[in-house]
């Protein structure tokens, strides 16, 4: 088992010991949110006939030439077109069809002019505008055409997506596509100290869990099936162990927090050999959060996260989505970092990697008070982690940072 390894150390090791999922494919109402992992192909053009894209008349350029308000061109009127309607037949030169925004266009009219530029004349119209061929046309297929991509592999399933789908005639309750997975992870938190919310009194020496909330909520939002792993907290390595097989039955990865440091309850080192699963690295290069572990049983990842509250949200986000990124092939999970300058300061020295919480916004990054590993309150509101790198001192006002984005 590999110890004391970078950040980056860890996620190779990582991305090296976990393996995509298989894709899964599913109605397109059942994949909302998924990422495609083919290319949807369009079978119509769109629009699938030339339109109009104002309220106007379709004539000829050629007919306008000249025209203005002081020498106006009168043309006949032929008929009328509105949304969904179709054209009597072609149009000849002095004429003209009145349309309605999306109507369809006649055979032989090559421009549309708005209605507020002529007289709105119903047998005979006067132009008082000029031309150019082209104008105010929509011609078919100039959104997509048939056999175009609509929406190419690794494009998220959603709203804009279903609306491109729909336009091209795609029933989104019966097409099905092949898309990338989504992982079902299970949440185990240990500590005999531990008690739920719904505890009252609380008793003396036990602390409400907070990990399992934060855990199970934060995968929600990444749009990740996530559920508690088990009913109860616990100390005793062949009862997590338990808690933890079972769990994988139904999972594709656990993670869970307590238990790794190197104390006389930290029994997360009793755990991973029970489960014969094998441990690929403990310990990180990294404030706070250091005592990590992470496994492999029966094929699953393991993640173990320290048991404070700060250090096992950061732990998370550095190696829990990297983890989720791979196992489901979506990059959005993944880590994305920005470069920032840093409004406020940060006093301590950092001998050793540190993550802190922050507030980024426009390429400035803000600190809040409270910096503890242990503290949670500071967390609301906050964005991102800035990154501070081995060996730096205080960080100032107007200083650059990298920010690992929430």
């Amino acid at each position: 088992m590999l110890t004391n390894l970078t950040v980056e150390e860890a996620l190779e090791q990582i991305d090296a010991h976990v393996s995509p999922l298989p894709e899964q494919t599913l109605t397109i109402a059942q994949a909302r949110g998924r990422v495609l992992a083919e290319d949807v192909i369009s079978p119509i053009d769109q629009p699938p006939f030339d339109r109009s894209p104002l309220d106007g008349y379709a004539l000829m350029a050629a007919d306008t030439a000249g025209a203005s308000r002081e020498t106006p061109v009168r043309l006949q009127v032929t008929g009328t077109v509105c949304a969904g309607g179709c054209p009597a037949g072609p149009l000849a030169s002095g004429q003209a069809v009145r349309v309605m925004t999306g109507g369809m266009l006649p055979a032989g009219a090559d421009c549309v002019i708005r209605q507020e530029a002529t007289d709105r004349g119903t047998e005979t119209v006067e132009i008082y505008e000029s031309l150019r061929d082209g104008a105010n046309y929509v011609r078919a297929g100039e959104d997509f055409r048939t056999g175009d991509v609509l929406l190419s592999a690794g494009t998220r399933l959603d709203a804009a997506a279903f609306a491109v789908l729909s336009s091209a005639g795609i029933d989104p309750e019966t097409e099905r596509v092949l898309v990338s997975p989504l992982p079902r992870v299970a949440v185990l938190c240990t500590g005999d100290e531990l008690v739920y919310p719904s505890v009252h009194p609380l008793p003396p020496g036990k602390i409400y869990d907070s990990n399992r909330t934060f855990l199970t909520h934060r995968l929600r939002e990444l749009g990740i099936q996530a559920e508690p792993g088990c009913e109860h907290f616990m100390d005793d390595p062949a009862l997590v162990a338990g808690s933890i097989r079972r769990a994988m039955e139904w999972a594709d990865a656990v993670i869970t927090t307590g238990g790794v440091s190197v104390g006389i309850k930290d029994i997360m080192h009793e755990v991973l050999p029970l489960l014969g699963a094998e441990q690929i690295f403990t310990r990180t290069k990294v404030k706070p959060g250091t005592p990590a572990i992470f496994a492999v049983a029966q094929g699953k990842p393991i993640l173990a996260l320290s048991g404070n509250p700060f250090a096992a949200a950061a732990t998370f986000e550095l190696f829990g989505r990297p983890m989720l990124a791979k196992l489901s092939g979506d990059p959005r999970l993944d880590v994305h970092r920005a470069t920032a300058v840093l409004r406020g300061s940060f006093s301590k020295t950092s001998p050793g990697r540190r993550y802190i919480r922050g507030c980024y916004a426009d390429g400035i990054v803000t600190l809040p008070a409270g910096h503890s590993s242990g503290q949670l309150r500071s967390m609301v509101g906050c964005n991102c982690l800035v990154d501070i790198p081995a060996g730096s001192g205080p960080l100032s006002d107007g200083q650059p940072v990298q920010v690992v984005l929430l």
